[in-house]
């Protein structure tokens, strides 16, 4: 080897470890950042051994995709669980001591002692206290539903908006890593921000992702509709102002294509806002249907019967349809308006007109003898607490069951909706988990690696530097030979 290719050959390891010690040096500090994705420089033969031709990204475009699918998945269930509880907030939590099925059990147990004592007035309000609870628990529960249901909504609102950003942002630095793609540019640090704001999106809406030439990818929901494709897309949703239990709410618009709302306990949503869309549009709902046939039912068990062959009207429940409604049938919002007849309220009302009957006039007097021992009545309403009751089966409980059995059941649906949903959600989040953890290691910065790395480039550096000096002194020799 000749003294000029020593020297090239020298000064040739010298660039190539410079800018390697400078690819590990700039891993290293970056160990930590988010979204990072590990750099090598890339080697190729040349004349005088080799040269570095481009600085590499450790991107594994399998993983990255298992890790948005996970991420999808782990957001969609974690917003359907937090609904859930939200819904179990209202009936009391874990204890469920504002369930309807608690207060009826302690208005059936008010009922029982006024039955034992018809004559006692403290029992008597008793029983109507009892039943007051019962239906403020029913209304405000309904009123509070609705209320839940347009925050819902309102999150629904947010959300698209932070969709719309994103996929703002993501047309700029895609159009980034086009052009660097394009011109031969490094795009390593347009590609870790694209993939970071790919992240968000997916726990926002599930996508699938599909690469085209120059770096260029293109984004569809599993609808199939086109989220993404070199501009974005329109993603719409209008808010509603009000719910009530006859409000159905609007739909997200994916360039025109509606986005499915999630199923099931383990939901299908991908992404938080199928999930929120479940939550408003279905459980939400269904809850407020069993409400609302649990305040027919009331109506229906505590009516006051013509004596005298009239039309049954409503006792000690009424609402504000004024009527006792047809068996088997829900009355859409019926629960937010249920309450106490005012006829057996003090102090201008008669807690004894529960005992007695006539709180709709002399035609629906049942103790016409007006005995003080009376408890025909009483008895015949604790009876029928617990008779079995024509329900409508799109409350999800069954078509027959007694008033009892349909307040515990709700409770138990309730119980195995979030049991399911917290059972997956466990199960998801452990994926998300794995998947991003498999992601990391294979394309995350070791910085144990890295230094090591950074010690063999200074033997690399030791050892270009020595044939520097070896050359030099060599060529120190020749100029002093005379």
């Amino acid at each position: 080897m000749s003294l000029t290719s020593a020297l090239n050959t020298a000064q040739s390891i010298l660039s190539n470890t410079s800018t390697q010690t400078s690819t590990v040096s700039r891993n290293i500090s970056n160990a930590g950042a988010e979204n990072y994705v590990r750099r090598s420089a890339t080697l190729a033969s040349n004349g005088w051994g080799a040269q570095v031709v481009n600085i590499s990204r450790a991107a594994n475009d399998v993983l990255f995709r298992d890790s948005l699918v996970s991420t999808s998945s782990a957001s969609g269930q974690n917003a359907l669980l937090d609904g859930i509880d939200q819904i179990r907030a209202l009936i009391g939590g874990n204890d469920f001591e504002k369930a309807p099925a608690a207060l009826m059990g302690s208005l059936r147990d008010s009922l029982q002692l006024f039955a034992s004592q018809p004559s006692n007035t403290s029992a008597a309000q008793g029983a109507v206290a009892d039943a007051i609870l019962l239906a403020d628990g029913i209304r405000q529960s309904s009123i509070d539903l609705q209320k839940m249901r347009l925050q819902t909504d309102t999150e629904i609102s947010r959300q698209v908006e932070d969709l719309n950003k994103l996929l703002g942002e993501f047309e700029v630095v895609n159009n980034d890593v086009r052009n660097a793609t394009r011109s031969g540019q490094d795009a390593s640090d347009a590609l870790d921000t694209r993939d970071g704001i790919l992240k968000s999106i997916s726990e926002i809406i599930g996508v699938t992702v599909v690469k085209r030439p120059n770096n260029d990818i293109a984004l569809y929901t599993k609808e199939g509709a086109t989220l993404f494709e070199t501009v974005p897309r329109d993603v719409t949703f209008a808010r509603t102002n009000g719910f009530d239990a006859n409000t159905v709410g609007n739909a997200v618009l994916v360039d025109g294509v509606p986005l499915g709302a999630g199923e099931g306990g383990a939901t299908t949503a991908s992404g938080s806002l199928g999930a929120l869309l479940q939550v408003r549009d279905t459980i939400a709902p269904t809850y407020q249907s069993q409400l609302d046939e649990m305040a027919r039912a009331l109506v229906t068990t505590f009516r006051e019967v013509s004596q005298t062959g009239g039309t049954d009207l409503p006792g000690l429940f009424t609402w504000s349809g004024g009527t006792v409604p047809p068996d088997g049938t829900i009355v859409p919002g019926m629960a937010t308006s249920l309450a106490v007849n005012a006829a057996y309220v003090q102090p201008s009302g008669n807690a004894f007109l529960l005992r007695d009957g006539g709180a709709n006039g002399a035609d629906y007097v049942v103790n016409v003898e007006g005995g003080a021992g009376f408890s025909s009545l009483i008895e015949g309403f604790v009876t029928q607490m617990s008779e079995p009751v024509n329900f409508d089966v799109n409350a999800q409980i069954g078509a027959s069951a007694s008033l009892f059995d349909f307040a515990a059941s709700s409770v138990g649906w309730m119980e195995s909706l979030r049991q399911q949903a917290n059972t997956a959600a466990e199960n998801k989040n452990a994926s998300y988990y794995r998947t991003t953890q498999a992601l990391s290691n294979a394309t995350g910065v070791n910085i144990d690696e890295e230094m090591a790395k950074l010690l063999e480039l200074e033997q690399s550096y030791k050892a270009s530097a020595r044939i520097i000096t070896a050359v030099d002194e060599m060529i120190n020799t020749l100029l002093s030979v005379r």
